[in-house]
């Protein structure tokens, strides 16, 4: 994922979220909000775009799991 961020598949996005993040507050919509463990803006949001995840939504991904694990 971080060395290409253009195509990562949505499934495997949301299998990372669940995995760093646990289960998410909402699914089963075109988004999922995946609660973070700190204040401030406290969630990830993942989009399904036609089976593929957005680039910018993986960027997002990578930065909070950067920031959990710096913790």
């Amino acid at each position: 994922m971080r060395s290409n961020q253009q195509n990562v598949a949505y499934s495997d996005l949301y299998a990372v979220c669940e995995h760093y993040f646990g289960k998410p507050r909402q699914a089963g919509t075109s988004h999922a909000v995946f609660k973070m463990p700190w204040a401030g803006d406290p969630r990830v949001n993942i989009q399904n775009d036609k089976g593929k995840a957005k680039a910018c939504q993986v960027r997002q991904v990578l930065k909070a799991i950067d920031k959990k694990e710096a913790v």
